[in-house]
């Protein structure tokens, strides 16, 4: 009994004093007094079994989860029902140290450390992250304390970077503006610094490093420093630590350095360019480690294809390839296929062939089709943007005079009666033609298709000619090519 209490009173002595000496920056001599309290309660509680150990107030007799994180794919792999004070268990016995995700409702979650500890934690259900208490967990105090010094920091920097920049240099005011903007940044480095040689294989520090940005020095104007972050944003990124896969910190990280070249004055040609650049330096950083490359290749390719940037991917799938692919057969047919594929389905290449049945369970051949132009289009009654673009088209298609473009229409639906009927209810007098297995048919496969609508524009050879990702699009591709006004 004793023992027991005076672990739990050296365990709440020890947090205490590690979050007194974390908000206090310029004590860091500090962090090497708090290591050996630490090293001692490690040592006292070693033998506690390993997991988490919640408690969310006012949710008491519910149904909790605990998922997997895997860059962004969060999986779920226990639940347990917490107890009429919000109290439940999860043992980690066996499993990697990474993020973990404790689910709760659909924006009822936090995310956690686990790396061989006992995970104590107590939050809330309303305001989960805000209201977070970490009771035991170094891994967790470094990772809550650290999250919440840079966010604060971040927005401080965000609210002085425009005096940085537009402020009088010579005046005394911008003077203790620039030495708060570099103050800010130095502090929380050197922060950083001590925890990694206090703690160097914490999970929660080595986290923190990647997401930790390069030091911008106050002189530098708004180009240079975007251009400085562009060619130094992954100098200090380890990419041979394959364990933080096991967080989001290499998906965050990515869409972070995407931001810097997007613009939304862009025409989508120019903004293409730019993460061309973008991806060239993101991948070749990457390279020094098959898996982390891979992860990067797979997760880019997918995000560019969600919003039909094309020109990306094919430039991805020209100059990149799949570590595994010559390795492992399984792997290629995901990954490789899909780049291989994408090559294939690019502006200026012959469109792969098709033979798709009709309603009537006849066979249409795509290269069988005799039109001048053929417009390809891939959807499903499913899709809300599909449903209300077909009467448009239609009309493109009805005042057509002559008639110098076919469309075939492919349906990813996988019910006939849905199909069917919506072909009748609309009068669609064009090639119809579904497999009715969805996004798992072949002619799906061959054309990369993953949403809709999709749109191919052809031409007699059914060669490419565009892409487009809008019925705006689609009706500005057709004026280039004069098959309306």
């Amino acid at each position: 009994m004793f023992r027991y209490f005076a672990i739990s009173l050296f365990r709440y002595l020890a947090i205490s004093l590690f979050r007194y000496l974390a908000i206090s920056l310029p004590r860091y001599f500090a962090l090497r007094f708090v290591a050996t309290i630490m090293f001692l309660l490690v040592s006292l509680t070693i033998t506690a079994q390993s997991g988490f150990d919640g408690t969310i107030l006012r949710y008491g007799g519910n149904k909790i989860f605990l998922m997997s994180i895997y860059g962004e794919k969060v999986t779920t792999i226990d639940s347990a029902i917490s107890d009429a004070d919000g109290h439940f268990r999860f043992s980690l016995a066996g499993r990697l140290p990474g993020m973990f995700r404790v689910k709760w409702a659909k924006e009822g979650f936090v995310d956690l450390v686990w790396n061989n500890e006992n995970v104590q934690f107590t939050t809330t259900s309303s305001i989960p992250e805000d209201s977070l208490i970490i009771q035991s967990s170094i891994e967790n105090q470094i990772n809550l304390s650290f999250s919440r010094l840079d966010r604060i920091n971040q927005s401080k920097l965000q609210l002085l970077m425009p005096v940085v920049d537009y402020y009088p240099v010579r005046d005394v005011f911008y003077n203790s503006v620039a030495t708060e903007f570099e103050h800010l940044q130095r502090g929380q480095q050197q922060y950083l610094d001590s925890l990694a040689k206090l703690y160097p294989n914490a999970y929660a520090v080595r986290v923190a490093k990647v997401y930790q940005p390069p030091f911008l020095p106050a002189l530098m104007n708004k180009d240079e420093r975007l251009s400085f972050l562009k060619q130094h944003y992954f100098d200090k990124v380890d990419f041979t630590d394959t364990a933080l896969l096991r967080s989001m910190v290499f998906a965050n990280k990515a869409i972070s350095y995407l931001s810097l070249y997007s613009n939304n004055r862009l025409a989508q040609k120019q903004l293409e360019a730019e993460f061309i650049k973008a991806v060239t330096i993101m991948l070749s950083a990457a390279s020094v480690n098959a898996e982390i490359f891979k992860f990067w290749l797979d997760y880019l390719v997918g995000g560019f294809d969600k919003y039909h940037l094309d020109e990306v991917i094919t430039y991805i799938a020209d100059n990149f390839q799949d570590p595994f692919a010559c390795e492992d057969q399984q792997r290629k047919t995901a990954l490789q296929k899909k780049l291989e594929t994408f090559k294939k389905i690019a502006v200026g290449k012959i469109s792969p062939d098709m033979e798709v049945p009709d309603a009537k369970g006849k066979p249409v051949k795509l290269s069988d089709i005799v039109s001048e132009y053929t417009l390809v289009v891939f959807w499903s009654t499913q899709c809300p943007h599909c449903v209300s673009m077909m009467p448009r088209l239609k009309e493109l298609y009805e005042k057509q005079d002559p008639r110098r473009f076919e469309v075939m229409a492919v349906s990813i639906d996988t019910s006939r009666t849905a199909w069917t009927g919506f072909l009748k209810e609309q009068k669609l007098n064009w090639i119809n033609v579904s497999d009715l297995k969805g996004f798992a048919g072949k002619s799906a496969d061959d054309f990369n298709i993953y949403a809709t609508p999709t749109i191919f524009l052809l031409d007699r050879e059914k060669k490419i000619l565009s892409k487009p990702i809008s019925l705006r699009e689609l009706e500005e591709s057709l004026r280039d090519n004069k098959l309306i006004k």
